[in-house]
């Protein structure tokens, strides 16, 4: 596949994750590398995939890994910014209903800001 990067910076006190590339399977145990460590403590996890062109059945398994993860140590994770191949490949299997998928940033960075509120 292409090139995978993934960058990590924290907003506030939320983790972004931003994926850029594709995630499948030739990279997908590079991004479990680099996230899983993070979820080891209840964090905020956010997984930007505004620059994300494309996601296989690996990748996708990656993604709930995570989710399983970050809910187990007691945190949250929520997507953002998925294309619209990206977002047909969740839907696909029906991934869309088990994530807090959020259209922006910003939306979604709210979002864990009105749950710690609540």
């Amino acid at each position: 596949g292409v090139t995978m990067d993934v960058t990590s910076e924290m907003v506030g006190n939320v983790n972004v994750i931003a994926v850029r590339g594709e995630l499948d399977a030739s990279n997908v145990n590079d991004f479990r590398r680099i996230v899983l460590p993070l979820l080891a403590s209840p964090v905020k996890l956010l997984i930007d995939l505004s620059q994300t062109q494309f996601v296989d059945s690996s990748g996708l398994g990656a993604t709930i890994a995570c989710q399983r993860h970050a809910i187990a140590a007691g945190g949250r994770m929520k997507l953002c910014c998925m294309s619209k191949q990206v977002r047909a490949a969740f839907e696909l299997v029906r991934l869309h209903l088990i994530f807090d998928i959020h259209p922006t940033r910003e939306g979604a960075l709210q979002a864990f800001a009105e749950a710690a509120e609540a």
